[in-house]
């Protein structure tokens, strides 16, 4: 059976499984949600991500034939474990504080050959086409499960990068006068049946935070952290922020340094 197809029928026959037993025993919606995920999980497709997404790794691709095996994402060169747990932070080749994903465009150039416009040209995959980015970082970031977030403001440069992701965080404007901080500042708030966590409390941060990247099942794709973000700011109306930019790192920081002492746990299941 096409691996795939396999992964689309378990979380089919999980999700009756998990609706069934919601409806016997009613009790708190967002406990009884937060278990319908946990129901799920077992039978998570990004595992189908991961798999491609470490054989990606180790591919010798681009106009240099060469893998990503000695990319430096944060624990030196080649270190995967536990690596996700310090990012974003301050690259001293680049002399800038990148995220994962940042952080990957710069490896894929020099060390591939791969132009920085081809390296974002996927970044976000659809249905067949898949993406690239997203496989890769769903294998990285698998490799963090279990270990503590502990990510660094001892650089200037990350200190600066956080308090730009906190102006960025509260920065009111578009159309509806929002910001992230209108629907995740705030404890108790939802939309329809989704809990929208507190952003700004440490133990919302961690919860939210470490679940990322996560299996949309209604998208059929992992998505990143930058499309979590992609997504806050089309629901604002406002312009979408440059994939892998500076910007998007330092909002990166922001949320991540809140969510410091939290166990990482993610690619999650998402609706």
């Amino acid at each position: 059976m096409n691996p795939m197809f396999r992964g689309v029928l378990v979380v089919g026959f999980s999700a009756v499984a998990a609706a069934t037993a919601w409806a016997q025993k009613p009790s708190n919606t967002v406990q009884e949600i937060e278990r319908y995920r946990e129901l799920l999980q077992d039978g998570n497709p990004a595992e189908l991500w991961e798999a491609r997404g470490e054989a990606l790794w180790k591919e010798q691709r681009g106009p240099k034939h060469a893998s990503l095996e000695r990319c430096d994402i944060g624990l030196g060169p080649g270190v995967v474990k536990g690596a996700y747990t310090v990012l974003p932070r301050y690259f001293a080749d680049t002399d800038k504080v990148q995220d994962l994903e940042s952080r990957l465009v710069t490896c894929m150039g020099a060390l591939q050959g791969i132009s920085e416009s081809d390296a974002k040209k996927v970044h976000f995959g659809n249905g067949p086409k898949k993406s690239v980015m997203e496989a890769v970082v769903a294998w990285i970031t698998s490799e963090s499960r279990g270990m503590k977030m502990n990510v660094s403001l001892d650089n200037p440069k990350e200190k600066e990068a956080y308090e730009i992701g906190k102006k960025m965080f509260f920065y009111r404007a578009g159309p509806h006068d929002f910001s992230c901080a209108t629907c995740h500042s705030h404890d108790g708030l939802r939309i329809r049946l989704q809990d929208l966590p507190n952003l700004t409390n440490p133990r919302d941060a961690q919860r939210a935070y470490t679940t990322w990247p996560g299996y949309r099942v209604s998208q059929g794709e992992v998505r990143t952290m930058q499309h979590r973000i992609f997504d806050c700011y089309r629901q604002q109306r406002f312009p979408e922020p440059g994939y892998a930019s500076d910007a998007v790192s330092a909002l990166t920081m922001y949320l991540a340094r809140n969510a410091n002492g939290g166990t990482y746990n993610a690619p999650a299941l998402k609706r």
